[in-house]
């Protein structure tokens, strides 16, 4: 019996070099003559630049010069920005080092270059630099009003809005009507705090110019990317520029982009001609690397007394930050075709502005807009399940897609192509022993136990596999979305797969492997993955997006493919049958009804050496494939969390947490489970621990790891996981993807059960995180306010307007929750 390679929990190929030391991270890289750099950060989030004497630092010892933004302004161009959103969008210039004006806590205003790290960083503290403080924008409904300005000569904060309305796309009616005739609607306020990526390794980027091309090393998600946008930035023909990304030790979206680092990296080592090398510290990386979420979320919700969903508006503020990144303006958009979820509406609209702040920008984090998508719907679904006094399930039964009505087009204008919401709640459900759990959490609420139980629950789907480039394109998106892999047969049989995206933890080598070892039917050790370099891997659009496997696997397949169709032909001319005749399974070619057969090592050798081959054939199997996808993949699943709040403390326990996904076919078990579980505490981490916060004057105060608060193992039950599996229909593995599904939809399962277990308390809502703190005041409130669970749920406002648990942490300042 064949034994395959594809479903079985293989141990990584890149863990025995990880686990050992034998890594290559970028800052592990010596090159002979290197020199060091170390930043000068503005203190102030917002100022000009009145002088800068940097005579001290360049005459200390070991530095060979300092730059400022006027001795690169010529040179140094401006980030770039990939995705603008609208044709009227506005952005101001962004220099890698600040030339007269400073937007943020954090930007670049000079650099040191020394024989040494140590010497760097001595050295920057003898740059004098004079500033004028100017007033900063912090909070989003401020920046709304531009009574004060992140960019005065802008002379707006608002970037662009972007809308999509059920109406005039012709997928729905129009939703003021809808909302206007529905018996109930529910209008809500929800905020997303600002998150930082804190990957485990730091940014670095090394910088040789000594050879023939400028190489650059680069702890980034995006080494193709990365190349093209400093040629463009730098004026450096592309053809002169190598990015290699070595081992990278996480990214979640934080090193999907072109940093002022690495440009800057890339002016020093041309001005002076020798490798240089820049790596962050880890207060340097929390803040100024860039930033995520960040939005405050105005949500109405029509239905009926029955519960069935009418109408949804969504109104968005989304903070940028000081500057437009990569794709910055993209990121909430790409949340506009999800607020709809697994549920069937009439009408349906999404608005969306874009505004600037003086603080870091944002940009992609780990679900990028679909995270902030599925909290503001799955909140919306248990508060109105909480005013129909209907069991929360029950409710998304009523209005969810059944698994016989896909492929269906939704009324955001996507179709999901496949999908079955009900086997995945029943598992979860019989795995989380809902009943159960629910008749503990009524029976110690009728006690009025000390710590009440809360049931919080969860159920989701993503767009994943960022594609198809036609998509991309009618978003305004600069790049495409296709993906690009070669697959080479070497003269013994082994097989190198070289692949457009590049991994930092994803598990590409081992799974790039499975795949080609059953399709080649050649062993798995005799598999080399090649990855992250521009010039091993010529093309590509890198890894983000939960696409790697569903397009950039696709790509490895038609590759693979390729090259079984040219063995073929060699096969039959060897074995002097038609290739009709030729049969291809388990790694070895066979005449149809014989036992005469070529191994694909024999045909390789026989290729290589060329001595007969049919006339015309190009002696070499090795294919090469370029996948773009005609669809996205819509991985969903259900998630319960069973959470316990000490009504005296505030104090919050994850009880248990059961999630059941279903990502289609699955490569690899024990790798899909590394990414459920990752994903699961980073959103358990958004609601219950992590928050960027600032200052009044605009400074990061939770710039280490003694403020923003990373969960350990330690801090966290084990999860329960499971999988349904419904196959996509739009790629040839019937894979979908999932790296961000548990980031997705854990943060409003969490939420949504510390709300129930303290709602009948008189608890309307608590801001992420939910901090004992927060938890408490919340208590307090809604003890001193006598709210019962029988009342209506107030509107949540602002946070400067809201006297209630919105502003209640006492650990925060006030207008700093975006």
């Amino acid at each position: 019996m064949t034994v395959t390679e594809i479903g079985s929990p293989r141990r990584r190929k890149e863990d025995q070099r990880l686990i050992t030391g034998r890594t290559r991270y970028t800052d592990n890289i010596v090159l002979p003559g290197m020199l060091h750099l170390a930043m000068v950060r503005s203190p102030f989030a917002h100022a000009t630049i009145t002088a800068i004497d940097t005579h001290d630092a360049t005459s200390s010892p070991g530095v060979v010069a300092v730059l400022t933004g006027r001795d690169v302004a010529d040179e140094q161009g401006s980030l770039p920005c990939a995705w603008p959103i609208t044709p009227d969008q506005k952005a101001p210039p962004h220099p890698a080092i600040a030339v007269d004006h400073v937007a943020f806590a954090g930007e670049v205003v000079a650099c040191v270059i020394a024989r040494s790290a140590a010497e760097a960083r001595d050295a920057i503290e003898l740059i004098d630099i004079d500033y004028d403080e100017l007033p900063v924008v912090l909070d989003l409904e401020e920046a709304l009003t531009d009574a004060t300005l992140a960019h005065p000569d802008l002379g707006t904060n608002k970037s662009a809005t972007w809308v999509f309305d059920s109406a005039e796309a012709g997928t729905g009616d129009d939703v003021a009507q809808v909302l206007a005739a529905s018996e109930l609607v529910l209008e809500r306020t929800y905020l997303q705090q600002r998150l930082i990526p804190a990957f485990m390794e730091p940014r670095s980027t090394v910088v040789d110019p000594t050879g023939e091309q400028i190489t650059m090393w680069s702890a980034t998600q995006v080494p193709h990317l990365l190349r093209l946008m400093l040629a463009l930035t730098l004026s450096i023909p592309e053809g002169k520029v190598r990015v290699v990304a070595p081992d990278v030790g996480g990214g979640f979206g934080g090193k999907l982009q072109v940093t002022p680092e690495e440009v800057i990296t890339m002016l020093a080592a041309r001005r002076t001609g020798k490798p240089c090398k820049y790596t962050e510290t880890r207060s340097e990386s929390l803040m100024a690397a860039h930033h995520g979420r960040g939005q405050v979320q105005r949500l109405k919700l029509g239905a009926t007394r029955e519960g069935i969903v009418t109408g949804l508006s969504v109104d968005l503020l989304a903070d940028m930050g000081a500057y437009l990144g990569l794709v910055t303006p993209g990121v909430p958009i790409l949340g506009a075709f999800m607020y709809n979820s697994i549920y069937k509406f009439a009408a349906y609209r999404f608005s969306c502005t874009n505004l600037f702040t003086n603080k870091a920008w944002t940009d992609a984090y780990r679900g990028a807009g679909r995270p902030e998508a599925t909290f503001a719907i799955e909140r919306l679904m248990d508060d109105l399940a909480h005013e129909l006094d209907m069991d929360p399930v029950e409710l998304r039964r009523k209005n969810w897609i059944k698994h016989e009505e896909f492929p269906f087009s939704t009324i955001a204008c996507l179709e999901y192509d496949s999908g079955n919401y009900e086997a995945a709640t029943d598992r979860a459900l019989e795995l989380f022993g809902y009943d159960d759990l629910c008749a503990e959490r009524d029976r110690r609420r009728a006690a009025g136990d000390r710590v009440q139980l809360g049931i919080g629950v969860s159920t989701f789907t993503e767009m994943c596999g960022l594609a198809p480039s036609r998509v991309l394109g009618a978003l305004s998106y600069a790049a495409g979305g296709w993906e690009h892999a070669q697959v080479r047969v070497l003269p013994t049989g082994a097989v190198e797969v070289v692949t457009g995206v590049s991994g930092h933890g994803q598990g590409h080598e081992t799974a790039w492997s499975q795949i080609v070892a059953d399709r080649l039917g050649v062993p798995f050790d005799s598999i080399e993955v090649l990855h992250g370099d521009t010039q091993t891997s010529q093309k590509g659009l890198d890894t983000y997006g939960s696409r790697s496997l569903v397009v950039g696997g696709m790509a490895v397949v038609a590759a693979a493919d390729k090259v079984i169709e040219k063995a073929r032909t060699v096969a039959a001319h060897l074995l002097e049958a038609s290739t009709d005749d030729i049969e291809f399974a388990e790694g070895r070619f066979s005449v149809r009804g014989t036992d005469q057969g070529l191994a694909l090592g024999e045909i390789a050798f026989a290729t290589f050496s060329a001595h007969n081959l049919p006339d015309g054939f190009e002696p070499s199997l090795d294919s090469d494939a370029t996948f773009d996808p005609e669809n996205f993949s819509f991985p969903h699943g259900t998630h319960l969390a069973a959470m316990e709040v000490d009504t005296e403390t505030g104090e919050v326990t994850l009880r248990k947490y059961v999630c059941v996904d279903d990502i289609g076919n699955v490569i690899n078990p024990m790798i899909v489970d590394g990414q459920v579980h990752g994903g699961l505490v980073q959103g358990i981490a958004q609601a219950l621990f992590e928050e960027a916060v600032h200052d009044e004057s605009g400074t990061l105060v939770s710039g280490s790891f003694v403020d923003y608060l990373v969960p350990s193992a330690a801090d966290l039950p084990s999860f329960t996981t499971d999988r349904t599996v419904t196959p996509s229909t739009t790629n040839a593995l019937g894979v979908k993807g999932v790296g961000e599904a548990g980031t997705i939809a854990s943060t409003p399962a969490i939420v949504n059960g510390v709300l129930d277990a303290i709602r009948h308390l008189g608890v309307q809502d608590i801001a992420m995180p939910c901090s004992p703190h927060r938890v408490w005041k919340a208590l307090q409130d809604g003890a001193s306010k006598g709210l019962g669970a029988e009342e209506p749920v107030p509107d949540r406002v602002a946070p400067e307007q809201d006297a209630g648990p919105m502003n209640s942490s006492g650990n925060l300042p006030t207008g700093d929750f975006q």
